[in-house]
């Protein structure tokens, strides 16, 4: 059947890149709330500035994951998808599973490369990576050990990420959305019966392998169970394969270049004891909704839109992308709102206990300020990016990827060495804004994609509710002695009482006349929101029958 005549899926229909957003968002959620809960024993067992423990197995964590970032979830992901997608639109299953295997295969082995190069030679990178934590024998010797364990992660991970493209292709998103739960649980599970903060890194960093390999098996369980053919066998550069890695390598190269970021903020935070916990801390907070926004609209996004321009449909290509940008941000301003806002008093009440001190608080909630502001610019460049990969144009992203790096070192240098962690963070968010406006204007001058009427209307509607919603949360901060006042007779074990019932207030307010204000301002209207949750009659299962 040719891509013309090919039915509409559900992810093409009105409403249903929403929808599919929306099932990865919702397991997304429980994630991240599993992984927020996980930060919180963290930082109640490890602390921050009080021990080294907490620095030395962010650090571990943070070196796979820099690499993941690259291989797994970045470039490569980013060329398979729309490769596989059409494929599958063109070739039929067969042909694209056999591309499938083989892509995860060499993707496998190249993953398996460095992970046994980096367990070979971590004593000697420590240096390079976190140069800082030579003044300190304990922690440096503690670090090496931490990564070493957490190595075999990346190539799970990679594994992983693969195959969630797989599913997502197949309009499949439950498992790739819900798999991450298992790090969380694993790691908990792991950390909770330890009994000091070394012993605490040790065990948490095992949780993260055995986590790795639970999420790569339940992938593996659920394409096989979806019906895809993607088997094992040993790497071979077919010419597809040879295809896949020369649109990869531009991705490659700019996904390398945005860790720079990560690679030089770590030499610097390395210096200052418990700095990176604090960043780390700031990352599980603005990370939230770029994973539950950004990333979740941006997956059901991309084979949406390949399938679009691949059939020559510049009106639905155009809608997909205008939805979900509305959509995106319609959520995404109030987290940034709230960052914006409240920052102490948000991070204060969270994770001010344990080894977790007020210091440690105030210096996270300086930089949570800064990467406050910069979040709406980053679940746009998911999306702004993923107009890019659908016309399998990596380069461009690549470009504009390095000037925004160069741009975040100079200024992330510049300005640490008069703001420290809160410079960094400001950086960050400057460079997120320059690539949003990189990309927005090319695709414009490309005539490929300019926000229609319709749409600016409502960003300047939603922009306006949130507007509302920051003066509701600057009053709330300041009369938050009061509102603690409310419930000086509660306090339950471990430290919380008062501070924690008064977030929670906030939020749970907050999180009620958000949607008043996004409805009565018209940013969002009470019918569109029923249609993007409702499941039309013919549209295929989604949800717990969506499993496979």
């Amino acid at each position: 059947m040719t891509a013309t005549t090919k039915p509409t899926t559900a992810a093409d229909k009105p409403g249903g890149l929403i929808r599919s957003s929306m099932i990865f968002s919702g397991f997304t959620l429980i994630s991240r709330l599993m992984g927020f809960v996980r930060n919180l024993a963290i930082s109640y067992f490890m602390g921050a500035s009080a021990t080294f423990a907490a620095d030395a197995f962010n650090a571990a964590l943070s070196f796979p994951n820099l690499f993941r970032r690259i291989f797994a979830e970045g470039a490569f992901a980013a060329a398979f998808v729309p490769a596989y997608s059409r494929s599958l639109e063109t070739d039929g299953e067969a042909v694209a599973d056999e591309l499938a295997a083989d892509a995860m295969a060499v993707l496998a082995a190249a993953t398996l490369a460095i992970t046994v190069v980096a367990e070979l030679t971590m004593p000697w990178l420590m240096f390079l990576i976190r140069p800082g934590f030579a003044a300190t024998p304990e922690k440096y010797r503690l670090a090496v050990l931490l990564t070493q364990i957490t190595m075999p992660y990346l190539p799970c991970m990679a594994i992983y990420a693969h195959l969630s493209g797989v599913l997502n292709a197949r309009n499949r998103f439950i498992l790739s959305g819900a798999a991450p739960i298992l790090l969380n649980l694993w790691t908990l599970a792991a950390m909770l019966p330890t009994h000091s903060p070394v012993q605490a890194a040790v065990w948490a960093s095992i949780g993260v392998t055995i986590a790795g390999v639970s999420q790569a098996g339940l992938l593996w369980w659920g394409v096989r169970k979806s019906g895809a053919d993607v088997t094992l066998r040993w790497p071979r550069l077919t010419p597809q394969i040879k295809a896949l890695i020369a649109l990869a390598v531009p991705g490659a190269i700019g996904a390398s270049v945005t860790q720079i970021n990560v690679f030089v903020s770590g030499i610097l935070v390395s210096h200052v004891n418990g700095a990176a916990s604090w960043i780390a801390q700031c990352d599980n907070l603005y990370q939230l909704p770029q994973g539950l926004v950004g990333v979740a609209i941006g997956v059901a996004l991309l084979p949406a839109l390949s399938r679009a321009i691949h059939a020559g449909d510049h009106e639905r290509a155009q809608k997909a992308m205008d939805d979900a940008i509305v959509f995106a941000m319609a959520l995404t301003l109030p987290a940034a709102t709230g960052l914006v806002s409240i920052p102490f008093f948000i991070v204060d009440a969270l994770y001010t206990r344990g080894l977790f001190t007020l210091v440690d608080a105030h210096q996270t909630a300086s930089a949570l300020l800064q990467y406050g502001w910069g979040v709406p610019a980053f679940v746009l460049a998911q999306l702004f990016s993923r107009a890019f990969f659908a016309r399998q144009d990596t380069t461009t992203p690549m470009r504009f990827a390095l000037v925004s790096v160069a741009v975040n070192v100079a200024l992330g240098i510049t300005l640490f060495h008069f703001f420290g962690v809160a410079g960094i963070a400001a950086a960050t968010a400057s460079a997120w804004w320059l690539n949003v406006v990189m990309m927005g204007v090319t695709l414009a001058r490309r005539d490929h994609y300019r926000p229609g009427a319709k749409a600016v209307s409502r960003l300047i509607r939603i922009v306006v509710a949130n507007v509302a919603l920051a003066v509701l949360l600057a009053g709330a901060s300041h009369y938050r002695a009061q509102m603690q006042g409310l419930f000086g007779g509660f306090h339950v074990t471990h430290g919380l009482g008062p501070k924690e019932f008064a977030i929670a207030l906030t939020v749970i307010v907050a999180a009620a006349i958000y949607p008043l204000l996004l409805f009565g301002s018209g940013g969002l209207t009470i019918a569109e929101a029923r249609g993007a949750l409702r499941r039309r009659k013919g549209d295929p299962p989604e949800g717990p029958a969506d499993l496979p």
